[in-house]
Parts: C-alpha cells; structure tokens; sequence
C-alpha cells in the first residue's frame, strides 16, 4: 500500500517537476548558449525601455482606476452585482487579439469615437503606439485590479463599520481609518501582477505599438526570428527578457500579503458612511463607466463579426478545428501536470517545496521566451514548422500550469488533512486512492482549471507566430493575418469564432467540474 501511494504521489509529481525545470531551464540555457556576449544595439534598449515604461504606465493606471470602481461594488448592493462582479473575469479569458479588435472598433481610425468626434468637426484620435499598447493592457487587466482590490475590501469585517457607525465616522474617516490602510497593503501587491503580465504582453503589442518606437522585448525578439533570422540577437533579448520577468516575479514574492483587520463573525456589511444622494450618484455612474468601457469593445465585435460567420473562408474553419484540439491537449496536459505537482506539494518536506517550486518556475519566463529557446534548438534537427503545433501546447500547457496548481492546491491540502488518514485505515492506496478519494473532491477546481488553460490555449498569439507555416495556422493566427490583409469584416467575423470557442472550451470544462462535483 505504501509503495502504491509513493508511486502515485511521489513518482509522477517528480517526473512532471523534472520535465518542467528542463524545459525552463534547458531553454534558458540554449537561450544564453547563442546569446554571443548579450551584444545589444540601441534599437533593442530602446525596446527594452519601451517595455519596461508601458507595463509600469498599464500598472500604475489599472490600479489607479481599479480603487474607485473596487470601493463603488463594495459599498452598493444592487440587482446584477454578482453576476457583474464574476463578469469582470472574462477580460483574462478573452484572447487578446479579440480585445484589440474590439478596442479598434471603438477607439481605432472608423471607430465609434472618431465617427462621433468627426460628426462634431473634432479631429480624430490615434490607438497606435505607447497610448494604444497602455489602452489594451488596460482593458485587459483592469478587471483584474478591481477583483484583487475589492477583495481587500470585503476582507475588512463588517464589525469594523459597525464600529465606525458608532464613533459617527463620515466617508472621510472611513478612507482614513478602514480603507487606506487596506489599500497601502493591497495596492502593491495588484501592481506588481498586472506589471508581470504586461511585460510579457505580445500581441497588444505587436498590433498596437505602431512602429520600432513602441516595440517591446516580445516584439523584438519575434522579428529578429521571423524577419531578421538573427538567432544571437533573438537569445540575447530573450535572456533579457527572462531577467525582468524574473525580477518582477522576485519582487512580487517579496510583497507581503495584506494583514487584514482581525477576525469577524462573517456578517453582511451594512455601509452606513455611503448612503449620502451625491455618493450613490458618483458609485452608480462610475460602475457604468467601468462596465461600459470593459463591455462596449467586445459588444462591438460580436455586433460586427456575426454576420460575416457564415462566410468565413474554409481554412478559417479548419484553424479553429486545430485550436479546439490543441486546447484540449494542452488543458489535460495541465491537469496531469498541476495534479501530480500539488500531489508531491501537499506531502510537504523538501520534495513538496520543490515541486510548488517548480511549478511556479513558468512565471519566470514567457511564451516568447521559451520559443525562442525551443526554436533554436529544434532548427538543426528538423524545420520549425513540422513542429509547431506540438510546441505551442507545451508551451501553451507550460505557462498555464503555474495557475491551475494554485487553484487545486488548497482543495488538495483539505483532501491530505481530512481524507488520508481515513483512507489508509481502511487500506485504500495507490490509484484507489486517487479514483475514490482524491479525485472526486477536486472535481470543481479541476473542472475550472481545466477551462482556464483551454481558454488560454485557444486565445495565444505567441510562440505559434514563431513556428507557424501556411499550412498549421491557428484560429489567433488566421485572424491576424487577416487583419494584416485589410479582411476587417473577415477578421471579425473570426474574432467572433475565436470568442465563441474560448469561452465555450471555459464553460464546457468548468460547468461539468461543477456539476460532478455536486452530485459527488
């Protein structure tokens, strides 16, 4: 029995740690390999500069506006507001590309507000460039803020405005008192992930920036693969590239997580300070103003791109064919890995804190980054296009991974405090354990993770831009290019399709995790 269980949790955790540290590390190394000295010229600081100031603009800026969107949901109860609030989660499941498109129809050349500043004589706007790049950033991460601050928020207990009530504190005394101090241990620790993400930001980028002006480390090391074939060039900023993403991870480590309050008796909050005519008005309008900015960019795709749906040209069809499918692969993929990592993890000693650390080691990294690796070291072997499907899902499944193993990690914790020693008293181990006890209690975040990395899957416009050839594109890639070839209405109507599959894969996979675990 004790050999069963070692060989279900012990055994594939270090397999899949293993694998995942070489493909992290064994890139890095062919990355450094062909760097030749990091000989960088200007134009590849200059990116690097670029890179750094638009993710701390996005940073700054998605936090800013997150406070008061976070404290308005906080504060006010109204019919949608939950709905609203699990709404705010689909920007991070929404391929990029489908967000660029949207904020096109909204803010690009024939937009609806040049439409609108043309008709009263205005001149029009501009979205290429550094304002372009930091809008998309916003719209995507935005909603993260919000959910991240507002749970400091609702981590302050209801006790303490009863308190506050009583002591006859104002609006003004409960900034002071309650919510600044949640916001000086919040605020830090919401920047530094939408920073992380944006430095790795591509395809915002890549559509948006506009020129060698407004090109990140992503885009440069894209065109010194595809356009330049300048390999040595490409490592160099690749390594760069994996050095500010591991800093910001290090960083983000060491941004210590919000104190809180004390305990509570978990009663509803009652905001006695809020209920002031000129604050309700401010609270509702800047909730409209927030929704209507997240919303307004994907209703104006769905609107543009369904009727051209039907006429999609075949090799559209067939792109999302070869999405749907690489999605799933990558999503089981995850599953497999993040199940035996979290198995090894929750058994605790030095094995379990290299297995939680190795599963983290992909946010150190990027899509870009690792492609680049895998690309230079399969080119003396076989072209890169024979095996660019395989590649993009491992690195799709690779990048994905750090996330389901924190959503299945505490459901695992619980399964080892309160199920184990049952099991072995009654003599239950190795895969019997796995079918009967395990697996059934992860069914709900199993079944959410799984739609997470098949999400992510399906939306990436990353290192298939490296590897892809006419002939095994996917469904992001055949939208881009058709962006590229001035198919407006074609590329919508794909965004549409791509939309459509991305949070159908998510609804699919989290809504039978869901439902199983219900009736479990």
């Amino acid at each position: 029995m004790a050999r069963g269980a070692v060989a279900v949790r012990g055994l594939p955790g270090a397999v899949a740690g293993l694998v995942l540290a070489a493909l992290m590390l064994g890139t890095l190394g062919v990355v450094l390999a062909h760097a030749g000295g990091m000989r960088l010229t200007g134009p590849d600081w200059a990116a690097v500069r670029f890179t750094l100031v638009q993710a701390a603009l996005s940073a700054a800026i998605s936090v800013v506006l997150a406070v008061p969107v976070a404290r308005a949901l906080a504060r006010r109860r109204f019919a949608g507001r939950r709905l609203l609030i699990a709404a705010l989660g689909a920007p991070f499941l929404m391929p990029v590309i489908v967000a660029v498109l949207g904020l096109l129809a909204i803010f690009g050349r024939g937009g609806v507000l040049n439409a609108g500043l043309a008709a009263v004589g205005l001149p029009p706007v501009q979205v290429y460039g550094l304002h372009g790049v930091v809008l998309a950033h916003v719209f995507l991460n935005l909603p993260l803020a919000v959910r991240m601050v507002l749970q400091g928020w609702q981590a302050i207990p209801a006790e303490r405005f009863r308190t506050a009530a009583a002591l006859g504190f104002g609006p003004a005394e409960v900034a002071r008192h309650l919510e600044r101090p949640m916001l000086r241990e919040v605020l830090p620790g919401a920047a530094l992930a939408v920073f992380l993400i944006c430095l790795a930001s591509f395809a915002a980028a890549l559509i948006l920036g506009g020129g060698p002006r407004a090109t990140t480390v992503e885009v440069a090391i894209y065109q010194a693969v595809r356009f330049e074939f300048d390999l040595s060039r490409a490592a160099a900023l690749a390594a760069v590239q994996f050095a500010l993403c591991a800093g910001a991870v290090l960083l983000a480590a060491r941004v210590a997580v919000p104190a809180g309050f004390g305990g509570g008796l978990d009663r509803a909050v009652q905001r006695w300070d809020a209920g002031r005519w000129g604050l309700r008005l401010l609270d509702g309008a800047v909730i409209a103003l927030a929704a209507a900015f997240l919303f307004a960019p994907l209703l104006a795709v769905i609107l543009r791109g369904l009727p051209g749906l039907a006429a999609l040209p075949a090799p559209v069809w067939a792109a999302a064919g070869r999405s749907v499918v690489m999605a799933l692969v990558s999503a089981a993929l995850v599953l497999a890995g993040a199940l035996a990592l979290g198995q090894l993890a929750v058994r605790g000693g030095v094995a379990g804190r290299l297995a939680e650390l190795a599963g983290m080691l992909p946010l150190a990294a990027s899509s870009l980054v690792l492609g680049a690796g895998l690309f230079i070291a399969v080119l003396p072997f076989a072209a890169p296009e024979t095996v660019a499907l395989p590649v993009t899902v491992l690195v799709n499944a690779a990048m994905a991974l750090p996330f389901a193993l924190r959503l299945i990690l505490p459901a695992l914790r619980e399964v080892e405090a309160t199920q184990m020693r049952l099991a072995e008293s009654l003599g239950i181990g190795g895969w019997a354990r796995l079918r009967l006890v395990t697996l059934p209690r992860l069914r709900r975040p199993l079944g959410f993770a799984g739609g997470v990395a098949a999400a992510l899957a399906m939306g990436d416009l990353g290192v298939i831009a490296l590897f892809a050839g006419e002939g095994n594109a996917t469904l992001p890639m055949q939208v881009w290019r058709l962006m590229g070839a001035f198919r407006t209405e074609a590329a919508e109507a794909a965004a549409v399709l791509l939309l459509a599959a991305s949070f159908g894969l998510f609804w699919v996979m989290d809504r039978g995790g869901g439902r199983d675990d219900a009736g479990a």
